[in-house]
């Protein structure tokens, strides 16, 4: 039986170039790095994986085009993000002085995470309104604008096609919600219009930002953002150990290489606390962010996992 040889190199987002990668057979990615023409172009890369559910980092139509097989890991951290937008609802109830629920919420992307924030949501008592033209469930976005009064996208980031999700959140989506509603962006930078937005003077809760890590410091500092983070709703321990497998998974298939033994499979990572003691983190994490809006990306790496 033939023996299996392999080296790992791990290396920091920056050091991502066309020359480090040239001799490497396959990449393991997040989503500061870009895997397109100008990283991949002349390197005998055959494989790029993504530690991320969502893949717009990735130049998946060069990578087919030139015979790179790329695979993301889609729900890997779905319950992080669950219990973040949970988490911002307590803020959006404690800032209004609601109880638990008594609200509706509106879904936009219905898939691992929007299906998760969907049974919580209905766990809290909230009515549950669901929009995914793709899976052919729920209302319509209008519905979802008009009858909403917390709106949170799930989607992935798609500049074209049929359901393109660009500044899906944008002026006219806006002009149509109640004007005391609530925009929420945990999905991708740029599916919510961020100067929209402001001009809108809806109240927010943003993860995920437009130009990162050059973010909007006037949406940042409005007195409307409810809370901010750092790109950070999905990092949790949990998450990255379900990343990690999924990507060796599929190295592992994609070389025929043999499966690893389960002791070689254990991660240790240390989470935060959990639990009601861990609660007010969001808070934490917006100040954080609100004195220290130029250190986006140092306070991203230096994030204690959930």
């Amino acid at each position: 039986m033939a023996e299996h040889y392999a080296v790992t190199e791990y290396i920091t987002p920056e050091e991502f170039t066309n020359s480090r990668v040239k001799d490497a057979d396959a990449l393991i990615i997040r989503t500061r790095t870009h895997a397109d023409a100008r990283l991949l172009a002349g390197t005998r890369v055959r494989m790029v994986a993504t530690a991320t559910i969502g893949y717009d980092h990735i130049d998946t139509a060069w990578c087919e085009q030139h015979g790179v097989h790329w695979t993301a890991c889609p729900g890997c951290n779905a319950q992080g993000v669950c219990d973040y937008v949970e988490e911002a609802l307590r803020e959006v109830e404690s800032r209004r002085g609601t109880g638990e629920g008594m609200m509706t919420i509106g879904i936009v992307g219905v898939g691992h995470v929007g299906s998760k924030v969907a049974q919580m949501a209905e766990r809290r008592g909230y009515r549950v309104l669901l929009n995914d033209p793709p899976k052919g469930i729920g209302v319509t976005l209008d519905e979802i604008a008009e009858e909403s009064d917390i709106v949170t996208f799930h989607t992935p980031l798609t500049t074209d096609g049929d359901y393109r999700t660009f500044h899906l959140c944008d002026s006219g989506f806006l002009a149509k919600c109640k004007s005391n509603a609530v925009i929420i962006n945990a999905a991708r930078g740029g599916v919510v219009d961020e100067e929209a937005l402001l001009e809108s003077g809806h109240e927010c809760v943003i993860d995920c930002w437009e130009n990162e890590p050059a973010i909007n410091t006037r949406l940042l500092e409005s007195r409307n953002t409810v809370a901010a983070s750092y790109h950070i709703a999905g990092y949790t321990a949990e998450g990255k150990m379900n990343a990690t497998r999924m990507c060796i998974d599929a190295l592992r298939t994609f070389f025929s290489l043999p499966a690893l033994p389960d002791e070689e499979k254990t991660l240790t990572l240390q989470p935060e606390e959990k639990g009601d003691s861990a609660r007010g983190w969001l808070r934490r994490v917006t100040e954080q962010l609100k004195a220290r809006p130029g250190d986006f990306e140092q306070l991203r790496k230096q994030y204690k996992l959930r």
